[in-house]
This record gives structure tokens, sequence and C-alpha cells, in this order.
């Protein structure tokens, strides 16, 4: 989706307090062996701060970064991965009350870890369908420290992190752009994190762990289809990020930096940069490893880290890529138009 007049006014992010992966092997709660093996150094562990608490936090600060009014929004969506609050409680109304007010669209996006992505299409759509409207505020919040999942072996080669991030998209002029925004869906692969579990009753209803690994190692243990389907994926991926490349108008050599979800070393470099021949140092990898996979909230938070400590500045490009259960791979391209005032 092409997104030419579609600006970044402002973004917040929340991170709370790092442990450390030592921390976690001390205590039994994460493998030595995969220290070596995935790299990865902590994650960002909020106790019992709720993810809606997060996400204001995030968003107050993305708006004060911005500059406009908390009403001025015509849409506001909010992407979870993981329970916010009262099941049947929709947690965007935290946000109303609070910061934004109830004159206006409000929604919940659930579509996994590239809920962000999602929401960037629907906002693009929402804003250009009317002349009237101009913002947008996006939002994505999780804490994982709950029971019933476990952080330190969610999923294959990444840990659990908890964080907030937030951003505030426009028509009016911002110091970055949106260029560009694609989503793929493969599927075939739709039982991969659903492994032999029965849709009915849903698993929280009954206590059982949500355990990725489980169900992923279940799938390629017994050959389904969405396993065999999976080694598809670096060309899904390869010709999602051309479409989106082509509809920015760019090519892969002008891309600075290429953000992935926050997982090991081994998944970001073989499953992203070695496929472009792109530098690990090119990558978010050394950030993302010491705060955890967060959720929808991954390509946000490095982007900001990125913006802030001057390491993207104006003519610079961002390439975002996501990867969320479905399965669906998501990739974004942002301009860097001029340093903000907050950067360092």
């Amino acid at each position: 989706m092409r997104t030419p007049d579609i600006f970044i006014g402002g973004v917040g992010t929340f991170i709370p307090p790092l442990v450390s992966v030592k921390w976690a092997v001390a205590r039994g709660l994460y493998p030595a062996l995969d220290v070596e093996t995935h790299e990865l150094g902590g994650a960002a562990i909020a106790g019992d701060l709720p993810a809606p608490e997060m996400a204001l936090r995030a968003a107050q600060q993305a708006v004060k970064r911005w500059g406009g009014s908390p009403k001025e929004f015509d849409l506001l969506l909010y992407a979870s991965t993981w329970h916010q609050g009262p099941d049947g409680w929709p947690p965007q109304s935290y946000l109303q009350r609070y910061l934004v007010g109830g004159d206006l669209l409000a929604l919940e996006i659930r579509q996994g870890c590239n809920g962000l992505f999602s929401a960037m299409e629907l906002a693009a759509s929402h804003l250009t369908a009317v002349p009237e409207r101009t913002s947008a505020l996006l939002v994505a919040a999780d804490n994982y420290g709950t029971p019933l999942i476990d952080r330190w072996s969610m999923g294959p080669g990444f840990i659990g992190g908890d964080a907030a991030s937030a951003i505030v998209l426009t028509k009016q002029p911002g110091f970055a752009r949106l260029r560009s925004v694609c989503s793929q869906t493969i599927t075939d692969a739709e039982s991969l994190h659903r492994g032999d579990e029965p849709l009915f009753p849903p698993s929280i209803t009954v206590g059982r762990t949500t355990d990725f690994s489980a169900r992923i190692g279940q799938q390629f243990a017994t050959r389904s289809p969405a396993a065999v389907a999976m080694a598809d994926v670096p060309q899904w991926t390869a010709d999602l990020v051309d479409r989106a490349l082509t509809e920015a108008g760019i090519g892969i050599v002008d891309i600075d930096r290429v953000g992935f979800m926050n997982y090991s070393r081994e998944v970001v470099e073989q499953r992203v940069m070695a496929m472009w021949s792109l530098p690990m140092s090119r990558s978010t990898w050394e950030y993302g490893r010491q705060i955890g996979h967060c959720g929808a909230s991954d390509p946000i938070l490095s982007f900001d880290h990125l913006v802030d400590g001057g390491e993207l500045g104006p003519g610079d490009h961002m390439l975002m890529l996501g990867t969320a259960p479905g399965v669906v791979l998501s990739c974004a391209v942002v301009e860097v138009l001029e340093s903000p005032p907050w950067a360092k």
C-alpha cells in the first residue's frame, strides 16, 4: 500500500526495567545452552504494571512529542498479543477515558506481533478516505508476566519482553514519512501456531498453557502442511519486501537500517539480513536482544531507539519487518525527514 501523504508526527515508548538472561539461568528459568545458541541478553519485565497503563504512558509521550491535542485524533487503534485486563473489556477504552476522549472510532487490533503494521494500513486508509480527517493514534502494549505463559520459553529463538509503544500518524507535516506498508498471509501455514490443540473450548478458558514452541514443534514433527509451507517463507518475504520498496520508490540499496522482530541472532541473520547480503550492523538486533520480543511493539521500539540516538537521520530509510501467527508477513518503509527535537 502506497502512503505518500502519511507522516509520523510523534513516537512514544515505555520500557520497564531489564532483567538479564544470566539472572534467569541462575534461577533455572532459561536453559544455559540457549545463551550461546541464541545470544539473547535479557528482557524487559514490567512486574504487575498493567499493559493498558504502559500503553497510556507511551501514548502520552507520543502526543507530547507530536505537539498536538489528544482530542484531535480521528482514530485510535490498540494492538495487543496477550490478555490486557478483565476478559470482555476493551483496553482502548482506557486510553479514551484518560487521554483522547470518546469522540472517535477506537478499535483493538488482534493481528499478533504484526498488529501495528495492520494498524498502519487501516489508519492510512481511514485518514485518506475523508479529507477532514487528519491524525490517528496507534498503540501497542503487552505484559507477559502472567500465569499460563512463560516468557522465557514462549517460542523458538526469542524471550517475551514487556513494553508499550505509540505512534502518531498524520496528514500534517511530521518528522518522518510512512512511504509504504504491506502484508501477506501464507494460508497453508495457518496451523503452525495452533498445533493440534482443539479450537473449542478456547485454551485460556480451561487453563491450558500457551506454548508456541510446543505447537510449532508438533507441526514440524508430524510434517504437517503448515511445516511444509514454511519452506516458502523466504520467497514470500523477498516478494513482500520487493513490493514495499517498489511502492516506496526506492531499492534495497537505499535502506539504511532494518528492524526485524527481537529474535535470536541466527533468526535475524538467516531469515532477513543474509537474504539481501546486509551486515548485522545495519539490523536492530543488538538493541532488541536486550529487551526481548515485545509483541507488536518491536518495530516502533527500534525505530524510536534509532531516531532518539541519532542513528537514523534526515534522508535515511528504515525497513520494518514482522511475522505473526496466520502465518502473516508484514513490512513497512519509513523515511526520516528531519531530526525531531527530542533526539539526542
